[in-house]
């Protein structure tokens, strides 16, 4: 009698997820960029004014996306600060927004992966970086506090945005210079994506993808919508020659 051998619990268990269909496809949520980018500002100026509806939020919602899986119509990376809960803020439920959330709203691997995954296989038709007032990120790197562990090399992806508002205001300091270094990191987030990820400029430049920009205000709840990188058509011409590079994490350094 032969002896039964069992297959190791991973292997078992990486078959049987790949036996399962992926319930997102590249299909769609059916909206435009311009329609979703409505929704979310209709959403954010209820949730302002303080009268959200918390909308697909019941039972019956969770169910419909779990058996008829997730077509988000927007996909939004955004900082990893405990005030800036986004679909909280665009009054939003679930399945609505695919979220990608960082310390600094910075794009490196793993999120240009993440937006890669909401922008190209859900086919989001609008990508959202959402910077936000006094990011501590932002001000860390401003005012070149001292940092630890894996920090430094997180906020490496905002040193430019930080050099960049120094240079356009010499003459700032202190919260003044914070402010305009968050919105030079969420051009430079924006950058950064289009640079390191293909399938995204590609999207983009075929009409398929709207890539804007936005500022949080965590006093007023209010979003200010900054719309495409002003210099969007030279980066994507840029790029597109030079292709897709690397992301500073995964050099080894000495």
């Amino acid at each position: 009698m032969m002896k039964k051998t069992s297959l190791p619990l991973a292997l078992t268990m990486l078959l049987l997820l790949n036996s399962i269909p992926l319930q997102a496809s590249s299909a769609g949520p059916g909206v435009s960029a311009d329609e979703a980018m409505q929704q979310l500002k209709e959403g954010n100026a209820r949730y302002a004014a303080g009268a959200p509806t918390h909308p697909n939020c019941t039972q019956d919602r969770r169910r419909a996306t779990t058996t008829e899986g997730q077509h988000p119509y927007v996909t939004i990376l955004s900082c990893s600060d405990s005030r800036v809960p986004v679909e909280i803020l665009f009054d939003k439920g679930l399945g609505e927004i695919f979220v990608v959330r960082v310390a600094g709203n910075v794009v490196d691997t793993d999120e240009a992966g993440s937006i890669e995954y909401g922008v190209d296989h859900l086919a989001t038709p609008l990508m959202v970086v959402l910077g936000h007032t006094r990011c501590g990120a932002v001000t860390a790197v401003a005012q070149n506090a001292a940092v630890h562990g894996n920090i430094p090399r997180l906020v490496d992806n905002i040193k430019p945005a930080v050099a960049a508002a120094k240079a356009k205001h010499p003459d700032l300091a202190g919260e003044p210079l914070v402010e305009e270094a968050v919105k030079a990191n969420i051009w430079q987030a924006i950058s950064d994506l289009l640079r390191t990820s293909e399938v995204t400029r590609e999207r983009v430049k075929d009409g398929r993808l709207k890539v804007v920009g936005a500022l949080y205000d965590i006093d007023s709840g209010k979003v200010e919508w900054l719309g495409s990188h002003p210099d969007q058509d030279q980066l994507l011409k840029k790029y597109s020659v030079e292709g897709s590079k690397p992301h500073h994490k995964a050099k080894t350094k000495k």
